[in-house]
């Protein structure tokens, strides 16, 4: 330790000579993505600081030749949307357009680029931030006039104090366009509350003191005893973490999108979600004390063997032997992490299962780093069985899940809404009878008098039990709208039977539309009733197995500022991603649906929501994702009409 300290400060020392000085860069240069490959529109992006501490970010556009673009002042202007900054005053554009005959609409000469376009926003941000946004530029070709809307995203830094090694220039702030999707933290916060939860189940609970004990009498000072037992819990998440990290590396190796591809195949596919139905309900079932889930012993005491071994090589060993003689308790946990994150991206099971080990491993370190924290752990008692149990009823409740996925994109018909809600109920209500101890099972002691701590857990689980009630007549269930099938899946409301709004158009017979809106599922046949009304279009990017589109449709699309636009002012188009429906030489609905948004619009995240002229060509604003600010969205609506 100490020949590693010193080669610290030896390092430190010999960086001295260069060290850096701040350097004020005038100017910085960004990058610009196209979403559709082959683009009639290259983009150069720059940004400059203003004297009132604003920026000048120019989009500077060279088109192709035999292709033209629109300044601002025309419908088909380019779109520009900036994530993160706020855009101060109007698009002043350097360069003057030509006239290009008369316009069908004004009568007044028809203004147009031709080889280049600059378009300069001033911003409000601050130095050395980064800032991104999205592009949607139509560019129409010379003879036929035939337009694309032709999407790109941008990402730049802003120009200000950036570090650099001193005899240097400074050069300017590069930034690349992050491909990253949005973090699932809800996802992520369940992952940690399984993690901690793990810790309780009676396979690992009694483990902690013994361990943690070891590390701290087992060694020869309390700063050693720290240290093994940071690299303990280290070995912990790495167990956890790197077998489904190589499974994703592995995917990636064979193409950029197959691992994506993989993890939405397993997210949306009836036959994935079914096996994980199943997988939950024999959790739950042994979570229950039906049976318990182990590992061959062999497996186990070949570890252990390895665990009698010094140094870091040992204590990987005992940390590969926490995992294997806790699996019977964390397996279930594990699976349940893993499979619901599967439909966040790439990264989220990676992310997820990070969150969870990190959780698991905590307490180890930081009881070693606190010993004297042991002696306030509980003991070990019939507490753990029930803790088992109450995981149990929830694996439950988290499995139907699955179950409704397979069956919305397959439409068996058999989980709709109240039938679903009315499972929960049931569920619900018998882990509240256990919390009091009206219900036991084949390991759980005889509840002799009730805690205030179960009470209270009682009283929470009730209440939730009377909160879904209402929900069997209607109630839009707002908190939970998101885990339960939609209300079009409902059979009766309090108002009536439910009837679709949408009767004899395109695909209709088994799909719908929330809150009794009308609507298409046929992008054709939507232009042609857009061009009719003359309205513009509303295009729903949407799926049955996401929550986040349920949740918009509740809380934001029944907002009494947006359910009216969307009723009177637009021609909605819902494009459902993930339907098993087959409908075009075999080829399944949700399959042509998803390939149809991605080389449109660049869409393949739900939900989307982007809106179109009425002809269906021009991007009037977006594509949008999940955001459930209602003021925004408002905003979003308006900027189409």
């Amino acid at each position: 330790m100490k020949n590693l300290f010193k080669t610290f400060v030896l390092s430190i020392a010999l960086m001295l000579p260069f060290a850096v000085s701040a350097q004020d860069v005038a100017k910085t240069t960004g990058s610009v993505v196209n979403e559709n490959e082959g683009a009639p529109v290259e983009w150069a992006i720059s940004a400059e600081a203003l004297e009132d501490g604003n920026f000048a970010v120019t989009l500077e556009a060279t088109i192709a030749e035999g292709f033209h673009g629109y300044p601002m002042t025309d419908f088909s202007a380019p779109y520009f949307e900036f994530d993160n900054a706020t855009v101060v005053g109007d698009v002043v554009e350097t360069l003057t357009p030509e006239e290009h005959g008369i316009d069908d609409l004004t009568g007044e000469p028809s203004l147009i680029y031709y080889n280049k376009a600059i378009y300069v926003h001033t911003i409000e941000a601050s130095a050395g931030k980064e800032v991104t946004g999205y592009i949607s530029a139509t560019i129409c070709t010379n003879d036929t006039n035939q337009c694309t809307s032709n999407p790109a995203t941008f990402s730049i830094v802003m120009p200000g104090a950036t570090a650099v090694a001193e005899g240097e220039e400074a050069a300017p702030a590069a930034s690349t366009t992050s491909t990253a999707a949005p973090l699932d933290w809800g996802s992520i916060i369940t992952a940690i509350l399984w993690g901690f939860a793990a810790l309780l189940t009676p396979c690992v609970f009694p483990m902690v003191p013994m361990t943690v004990s070891f590390f701290v009498k087992g060694s020869q000072s309390p700063a050693q005893g720290r240290f093994r037992a940071m690299m303990y819990g280290f070995f912990i998440i790495a167990l956890y973490v790197l077998p489904i990290a190589v499974l994703v590396l592995l995917s990636n190796a064979f193409g950029t999108n197959v691992a994506g591809d993989i993890f939405n195949a397993i997210g949306t596919h009836w036959i994935p979600n079914l096996i994980f139905f199943i997988i939950f309900m024999i959790f739950a079932a042994s979570f229950l004390g039906a049976f318990e889930i182990t590992l061959p012993s062999s497996l186990v005491n070949k570890s252990d063997e390895g665990a009698d071994k010094g140094g870091l090589i040992g204590i990987f060993f005992m940390a590969l032997t926490l995992v294997l003689v806790s699996f019977s308790c964390t397996g279930p946990i594990v699976g349940s992490v893993i499979i619901s994150s599967t439909s966040g991206g790439v990264w989220m099971p990676i992310i997820t299962m990070a969150a969870f080990a990190t959780a698991f491993a905590l307490p180890f370190t930081v009881l070693a780093w606190f010993p004297s924290l042991l002696k306030n752990l509980p003991k070990s008692g019939g507490w753990l069985n029930s803790v088992k149990v109450v995981l149990g009823f929830i694996e439950v409740a988290l499995g139907l899940k699955f179950l409704m996925t397979a069956d919305q994109t397959m439409h068996w018909g058999l989980l709709d809404r109240e039938v679903y809600l009315a499972i929960w109920i049931v569920t619900f209500s018998l882990l509240g009878f256990y919390l009091l101890g009206k219900l036991r099972f084949a390991h759980d002691d005889e509840v002799k008098h009730v805690s205030v701590f179960r009470l209270t857990l009682a009283i929470g689980v009730f209440s939730f039990v009377v909160y879904m009630i209402p929900g069997l007549w209607g109630a839009p269930l707002n908190a939970i709208s998101g885990y339960i099938p939609p209300m079009t899946s409902q059979d009766y409301q309090v108002s009536g039977r439910v009837e679709n709004a949408n009767s004899g158009r395109k695909y209709a017979d088994f799909l719908h539309l929330p809150h009794q809106l009308e609507g298409h599922f046929d992008f054709e046949e939507a232009v042609a009733d857009a061009m009719k009304q003359n309205k513009p279009i509303f295009v729903d990017v949407t799926g049955h197995a996401c929550n986040n589109c349920r949740e918009m449709e509740t809380m934001v699309w029944s907002h009494s500022s947006v359910l009216p636009m969307l009723k009177d002012d637009f021609v909605i188009c819902a494009l459902y991603v993930d339907d098993n429906t087959k409908v075009e030489d075999g080829k399944r609905l949700g399959s042509l649906n998803s390939k149809f948004a991605q080389d449109r619009w660049g869409v393949n995240a739900q939900p989307g929501y982007i809106l179109l002229s009425p002809d269906g060509e021009t991007v009037l604003a977006g594509p949008r994702g999940y955001d459930t600010n209602i003021d925004a969205f408002v905003e979003f609506l308006k900027s189409a009409l």
